[in-house]
């Protein structure tokens, strides 16, 4: 009997190697066709991590049963929602991009209020917004901006996200440390109050206010027939979601989210996100360490076409969008040409996990706000890897973000025993001993970590820094070092 439909073997929970069936090859389309995130494509390891979880939490025997599950007209919507939180980056953390913000609060933000100021109306959108930190921060922003004048402007500042548990989030709230760790200590006190548990802290009121929260999919402004409700924008930010579609994909969406700007509006991207193509319709803005892009006067050039008509996908769920299918096609379920042969009976022995494995799964379900399951892999992976710098930081910041300054500074110290030039581990130990009170100690690692940062190119990103540059790091070393006020002699 073959194995078709059966859960593949594996054995721990981060293990990356399973053999894929045609029915997780068909899952798999599914998904992409439903959420446009082709970076799934030949993710294959963690696509089905997600997907056992998810086997788990439904007591379903396998891929074939989930399958029938997602296409059930009564329980599966319920069961897609839970699905696509699973395999959606929920959370990130403020201000992040401390280069885009700068120039949110240095030009842009500046620039639509000139641009307003006989309207006083602004209209932002945060497009894949995940748990709200992004809106919020603008909202921030604005409020820093606008001072008393806040009132006098009417603000719709939108965020929207697939996933409608991370947007359960976001209306209420309320964070963890790891979502506020780029901001200094009087920055959290002044936005956020620490919550009941003693573990979180609550975004004030009055920023809370100014945004709004609405489930969205990006591939619906591919569809020619859908309404424009969401239009009319001063300002988009569409950071980091861009890297989950097709090629082909993106620049048709950019070219939709353009259509939706007012002339002279602007669109900030992801650092790895820029494209060429988009300056057929955007004009490129450089700014200082990023740059943004703005929509001209009159007409758009028309979008890209897509390469052949629509075709439906393995499943039609309710509101999945159309795509197109030479998108898709490479993703189309390969005949199995001979059964597989049954399995012995005895047990196999386990497949070492892949380090490069555990690593992602740290920084994913850190980035989801699990701080255990990160550090479970960064234990998982220590164990395979001992020697492995960039885990010891990890376990560095999910021992910071518990609460445990202790294990935070043995972690990092570990890591940069292992690699001296290591900026983000100097750094992040700088900033845990600022926050301990030993201002000398954290004097000296901030001073390592920007020296060795003026030795690269101030756009170079750098290892670990979720998008830090080294003239970000620079800058930041810099403001908390002028806070700490010159060094006294003794």
């Amino acid at each position: 009997m073959g194995r078709r439909g059966l859960m593949p073997r594996a054995p721990g929970p981060f293990t990356p190697a399973f053999i894929p069936d045609a029915d997780f090859l068909r899952l798999k389309s599914m998904v992409i066709a439903r959420t446009g995130h082709f970076y799934y494509q030949d993710k294959d390891t963690l696509l089905w991590e997600r997907v056992r979880r998810r086997l788990r939490e439904t007591g379903l025997p396998g891929t074939a049963a989930y399958v029938e599950r997602l296409k059930d007209p009564v329980a599966g919507e319920e069961e897609w929602a839970a699905l696509v939180a699973a395999i959606t980056i929920g959370e990130t953390f403020f201000f992040r991009y401390a280069e885009q913000f700068a120039a949110l609060q240095g030009t842009i933000l500046p620039d639509i209020i000139a641009r307003n100021a006989a309207t006083r109306r602004l209209r932002i959108w945060s497009a894949g917004c995940a748990s709200g930190a992004e809106p919020y921060s603008v909202a921030i922003l604005l409020r820093r901006l606008l001072g008393e004048a806040l009132p006098q402007w009417r603000i719709s500042l939108t965020g929207t996200d697939l996933n409608e548990a991370v947007l359960q989030v976001a209306r209420r709230g309320l964070y963890s440390r790891w979502a506020l760790r780029s901001l200094p200590p009087e920055e959290v006190a002044r936005d956020f109050t620490p919550d009941t548990d003693g573990r979180h802290w609550a975004l004030r009121p009055q920023h809370r206010a100014m945004v709004r929260f609405e489930r969205h999919n990006l591939l619906s402004l591919l569809d020619a027939g859908a309404p424009l409700q969401l239009t009319e924008f001063d300002l988009i930010l569409c950071r980091n979601v861009l890297i989950y579609f097709h090629p082909e994909v993106v620049e048709r969406l950019v070219h939709a989210l353009a259509e939706r700007l007012n002339a002279g509006g602007w669109m900030l991207l992801g650092h790895a996100e820029p494209n060429p193509a988009f300056t057929r319709f955007l004009e490129v803005v450089n700014l200082p360490g990023t740059i943004a892009y703005r929509r001209g006067g009159g007409a758009l050039p028309s979008s890209p076409p897509a390469a052949a008509p629509l075709a439906a996908s393995p499943v039609a769920p309710p509101f999945a969008p159309p795509v197109a299918p030479s998108v898709w096609a490479p993703l189309a379920v390969p005949p199995v040409p001979h059964p597989l042969p049954p399995r012995p009976a005895a047990p196999q022995p386990a497949a070492a996990p892949a380090v490069g494995a555990l690593l992602e799964e740290a920084r994913l379900r850190a980035d989801r706000g699990d701080l255990a399951g990160a550090q479970e892999a960064c234990r998982a992976g220590l164990a395979v890897e001992p020697t492995h710098p960039a885990l010891h930081y990890y376990e560095g910041l999910v021992a910071r973000a518990l609460g445990r300054p202790a294990a935070a500074e043995q972690a990092f110290r570990r890591a940069l025993y292992l690699r001296g030039d290591f900026i983000m581990a100097h750094y992040q130990l700088g900033l845990l001993l600022l926050d301990e009170g030993r201002a000398a100690a954290g004097r000296r690692a901030l001073a390592v970590a920007s020296r060795i940062a003026m030795s690269l190119p101030g756009d170079a990103a750098l290892e670990e820094g979720d998008g830090m540059t080294a003239q970000e790091l620079r800058t930041a070393a810099r403001l908390h070092l002028e806070t700490l006020g010159p060094v006294r002699n003794s």
